[in-house]
């Protein structure tokens, strides 16, 4: 068993599986050298048996049918001497054919005996039949012939026939018992056997999975850690340290993914471009620390908007915030970026220098269009960054939104009263 733990995972499978090859191999070499003796069993109980049987009785029929009964009629001339004696010569030819046939069959010592002594006595009762055929040959009639001595060769030849036919009748019996035996001694050692095989390869079989089960939880255990510093590390490249958004990396690949989905359904999308008013002259008065509390503030009245599976917020850079929408249209569009700026503004957050508010606020460039094939990647983005700047320029604390991005002019605009 210390052999079997140091193998390598896959040397136990091959080895595992070279066992049950083995073992089947073993079973169906025993199972065919079983069913050969079988068969041998078969081809001596019938071949050796039924097959002659039915030889010796077609003989006899010969005997009381054709020979006997084309004399009777001849003799009652009811038939001609020419075809009393065609049947005559056909049937000694039939005869002797099958019992050529019955001698050539396997024959026992004790057997051999007894088939010659029917060979003699079979060629005395065809001498007698030659000796009709003489007699027809010479134009003697058969009305004169011995009813009595045929019936005397008949009956003699069908007796010692019988005798015979008993006789392997008797062998078949006894074949068919000797087959039987053997047959049922066969199936107990092929069953011993198989099931000594049997319980010697689960045996073996269960300390094999037993050990690659023991691999295979160390390799599960390892896998699942695995996986859990692989969702982290892509967690840490898709996300920003500073807000926990989605940073701009994970911007493109969503950006491309949600564009190509609206544009094979020709659905509505949104793309908003965000970012916080003055806020360099927040950081300058503030200092980095506060300049970063008001980015993870605006960042958190972001991810509490926006709690849609389709709802997908980024940091693209600095104080600069993305929004990508799926199946939103231009009102609602609308309403979530004035919910966004209203939000953000009631968090309160100082900013003295501020030529907008006493509170921080932010502008929001928005575009919103039905996607079609025509609608390049490029468009929504630089439409929405037109948008933020048409935003700042009218005011800032608001938002602008375009809903045709082959027309920067048509436009909505909402303004913030403070």
């Amino acid at each position: 068993m210390q052999f079997i733990e140091a193998l390598k995972l896959r040397s136990k499978l091959l080895f595992l599986f070279i066992l049950i090859t083995v073992g089947l191999i073993v079973v169906g070499f025993m199972g065919a050298i079983n069913i050969n003796a079988m068969k041998k069993n078969v081809d001596s109980l019938y071949f050796g048996s039924l097959v002659p049987v039915t030889e010796l009785n077609t003989i006899m029929q010969e005997y009381h049918g054709s020979l006997a009964s084309s004399i009777y009629m001849a003799k009652n001339a009811e038939i001609s001497p020419s075809q009393t004696y065609a049947t005559i010569e056909n049937s000694l030819k039939h005869i002797d054919a099958i019992w050529k046939s019955y001698q050539s069959h396997f024959k026992r010592d004790d057997e051999l005996q007894y088939v010659e002594y029917v060979d003699a006595e079979m060629k005395k009762t065809h001498e007698y039949f030659q000796r009709v055929l003489k007699a027809i040959e010479s134009k003697i009639s058969l009305k004169y012939l011995s009813i009595a001595a045929l019936e005397s060769h008949i009956s003699h030849i069908h007796s010692i026939l019988e005798k015979l036919i008993n006789y392997e009748v008797e062998v078949a019996k006894y074949e068919r018992k000797a087959f039987l035996d053997k047959y049922n001694s066969s199936m107990a050692e092929v069953g011993i056997i198989l099931v000594c095989i049997i319980i010697a390869i689960l045996l073996i079989s269960y300390s094999v999975f037993r050990s690659i089960q023991n691999d295979q939880t160390k390799l599960e255990i390892a896998t699942k850690k695995l996986k859990r510093a692989n969702k982290r590390l892509e967690n840490v490249s898709y996300t920003d340290a500073l807000t926990s958004l989605h940073n701009r990396r994970y911007f493109n690949f969503i950006y491309e993914r949600e564009l190509k989905r609206a544009k094979r359904n020709h659905n509505y999308i949104t793309f908003m471009m965000l970012d916080i008013d003055f806020f360099k002259q927040y950081n300058d008065t503030y200092g980095h620390i506060e300049g970063d509390f008001a980015l993870k503030s605006v960042a958190k009245v972001l991810k509490d908007t926006l709690k849609r599976p389709s709802d997908f917020v980024f940091r693209l850079g600095g104080e600069e915030f993305g929004i990508l929408l799926a199946d939103t249209d231009e009102l609602n569009s609308a309403k979530l970026a004035q919910r966004i700026c209203d939000k953000v503004r009631e968090r309160e957050i100082k900013h003295e220098t501020s030529n907008v508010h006493e509170f921080v606020t932010i502008s929001i460039g928005v575009v919103c269009c039905v996607a079609d094939d025509a609608l390049d990647e490029d468009i929504l983005i630089s439409h929405a960054d037109k948008k933020l700047y048409e935003a700042k320029q009218s005011g800032r604390n608001r938002f602008v939104i375009s809903s045709n991005v082959s027309e920067a002019s048509i436009k909505k605009s909402g303004e913030l009263i403070a």
